[in-house]
């Protein structure tokens, strides 16, 4: 905006808002608008202003191509032309869009915008889709870090109290999945779950369907390729925090009278929440930035946040748009780890409060 229509910013810098904008605006507007569609300069302009009101792009474009045929008083052509251009909203968001800074996209990325009269209201119920996004990503983050740490607590537990070289080479069972790519990972479980996949075929095999079932491109399939790529991403921080466990607590809890099951519940399990607290902070932090698995596997619902973020980034080349969802991502991390950590009271893995 600043670039392609400096004269307008400035005829409208002066102008009250109230009535319609001087004639100088009018004709340095359409002045600048004939020479950006010359220079191919336009696309930029009618892209941000599309983005914040629909309609921008058409209107721009169809004055640009009409203004050399335009003749003075400009503020009676240009309405002539659309009726738009004697709306003074129009020229107030022309106004707006040329500052130096914007709060527009992370309006927007909340599903709220800015009117004319810099207003903060909700946009329109058909074009939120940004809450919803945010929520939907918060609870399958959630689902598959309780779901990682529930089945690698166990797995953890069992390595930890193997011994060399069983725990190695357990741990390295674990490992090799880890050092795999995601990618190849996330391709796999698109063949397994396929219609004429070997889990259809095991299902159709035991009774337990009728027809195949559509699996690719559902929730389920988001979840349950997440959960396996992170899986051991929640297993290693717990194996690290058991290994280091004195077992002789158990002994000593025994030895006072504690049953296997209190023993586990008042001493093994809270000596072994640093690695539970850790474990499920990272799965947490890679889960809710999780693009490659919810692409290849979910549906068009089941899609995260940093698919978003991707598409504004290589799609729509919206830069703005990426970065203020990217800055929402983050403080909803940085909120759900702060959270975990007060829930945890703040153990640190030598099991002492911070």
């Amino acid at each position: 905006m600043a670039e392609t229509l400096p004269r307008t910013r400035a005829a409208l810098a002066a102008w009250d808002g109230r009535d319609l904008p001087p004639e100088a605006a009018f004709a340095a507007l359409a002045d600048e608008l004939a020479a950006a569609l010359e220079e191919r300069r336009i696309g930029d302009v009618s892209q941000r202003l599309n983005f914040e009101q629909p309609g921008m792009r058409a209107l721009l474009l169809r004055t640009a191509r009409a203004a050399p045929r335009l003749a003075a008083p400009y503020a009676q052509t240009l309405p002539a032309l659309d009726a738009r251009w004697s709306e003074a909203e129009t020229w107030k968001l022309i106004r707006r869009a040329g500052g130096p800074t914007t709060s527009l996209y992370l309006l927007r990325a909340v599903d709220m915008t800015r009117t004319p009269d810099g207003e903060i209201r909700a946009v329109a119920p058909d074009q939120a889709v940004f809450v919803t996004l945010f929520l939907r990503t918060l609870w399958v983050s959630l689902i598959v870090t309780v779901a990682c740490v529930v089945l690698g607590w166990p797995v953890a537990a069992a390595i930890a109290a193997l011994r060399p070289p069983w725990s190695s080479a357990a741990l390295l069972l674990v490992l090799v999945p880890f050092w795999s790519s995601v990618m190849v990972r996330s391709t796999a479980w698109f063949a397994l779950l396929q219609r004429e996949g070997p889990i259809n075929d095991a299902l159709l095999l035991l009774g337990l369907a009728d027809a195949p079932l559509q699996l690719v491109g559902t929730r389920f399939a988001v979840l349950l390729a997440t959960i396996h790529v992170l899986l051991p991403v929640a297993i290693l921080p717990m194996v690290g925090v058991m290994t280091r466990l004195d077992r002789r607590h158990l002994q000593a809890a025994a030895s006072l009278g504690a049953s296997p099951w209190l023993a586990f519940r008042r001493v093994w399990l809270p000596l072994s929440l640093p690695g539970v607290a850790a474990g499920g902070a990272m799965t947490f932090l890679l889960a809710v930035g999780f693009y490659i698995t919810p692409a290849l596997v979910g549906g068009e619902r089941d899609q995260l946040v940093a698919w978003f973020i991707a598409q504004f980034l290589n799609r729509d080349v919206n830069w703005g748009m990426s970065a203020a969802l990217s800055v929402y991502l983050l403080a909803m991390a940085g909120a759900v780890i702060a959270l975990l950590r007060v829930l945890t009271g703040g153990v640190t893995p030598a099991g002492v409060r911070a």
